[in-house]
């Protein structure tokens, strides 16, 4: 399965020294039933998109609760065996861990970072924007529609794409 796992820059350095992504449970994003009835798609590239949508918003939770941490979402894309990767039991019958995150999923186990099927960044150019999506996110909650325009426009930055192998380069390692 594929799996998304939300991280911020300095969780990304710390895997890359370590090797892994953590021991589970990790909170990560896959296209599961809730996220299909979510979304209301079949196809499978925009299903991966939604998942991965996902991760970045809660990616900007972590930065939330990193003040330190540069302001751009992180997300990891890994293929684990289906059977780290369980959709726990939410509130209702179809929902996740999270009622407003369709597509959570608790990843078991050890996640090595060499399974790692891409990492997906913000640009520099993202920052302000990301930023303010941080700052808006606890009024977002709160029902603030004013807020969630606001987190919402962080998502007009599209994610760029990495290669595992370009990690070191992304950090500014360049080991």
């Amino acid at each position: 399965m594929r799996v998304y796992v939300p991280l911020t820059l300095p969780g990304l350095a710390e895997a890359h020294k370590t090797g892994e992504l953590g021991a589970g449970p990790l909170v990560a994003y896959a296209v599961t039933p809730a996220l299909r009835e979510w979304y209301r798609s079949d196809d499978t590239e925009e299903l991966e998109y939604a998942a991965l949508g996902r991760a970045a918003l809660a990616s900007l939770r972590l930065l939330d609760a990193d003040p330190d941490a540069p302001r751009r979402r992180v997300v990891v894309a890994v293929d684990v065996p289906d059977r780290m990767a369980a959709v726990e039991p939410g509130p209702g019958p179809d929902d996740g861990p999270d009622p407003d995150g369709p597509g959570e999923v608790r990843v078991s186990g050890v996640v090595r970072l060499a399974k790692a099927a891409a990492v997906h960044v913000d640009a520099h150019e993202a920052e302000a924007d990301v930023t303010a999506a941080v700052r808006a996110l606890a009024a977002a909650g709160g029902g603030d529609d004013d807020a969630q325009v606001v987190v919402d426009g962080a998502e007009d930055h599209e994610l760029l794409w990495f290669a595992p192998q370009e990690i070191a380069s992304l950090l500014g390692s360049g080991d």
